[in-house]
């Protein structure tokens, strides 16, 4: 279950992806271990993540430091949810499932 999940989510990630945008980084985890992730992005340059939780429950997107983006929901049914932001010095980026949350999450970050 896990590896279909985990192509429905991937390839549900790259239909979405502009043509011309330049990725930084990207991943497929699992729900229960969710993406951690410090990016070395340019400060004050324009990003894009884009997140796709294939599998049950909620993931919350979160920012630190808060100010560069709100908090998120990302439901973990393949919608797919894209946050703009422009990065500061030390930028920290967490996906977290919740509590019955199971599932893969693709996620990307591209210059936009």
């Amino acid at each position: 279950m896990e590896k279909k999940l985990t192509a429905q989510a991937q390839s549900a990630l790259d239909a979405v992806t502009e043509q011309g945008q330049s990725m930084i980084e990207s991943g497929v985890e699992r729900v229960a271990d969710g993406v951690h992730t410090q990016p070395d992005l340019a400060a004050g340059h324009s990003y894009e993540l884009t997140v796709i939780c294939a599998g049950k429950g909620e993931a919350q997107i979160v920012f630190a430091p808060g100010k560069t983006a709100p908090k998120k929901a990302a439901p973990c049914d393949r919608s797919v949810v894209f946050e703009r932001f422009t990065s500061g010095k030390a930028l920290r980026i967490d996906v977290e499932g919740d509590a019955q949350a199971t599932g893969i999450i693709a996620w990307r970050i591209d210059t936009i």
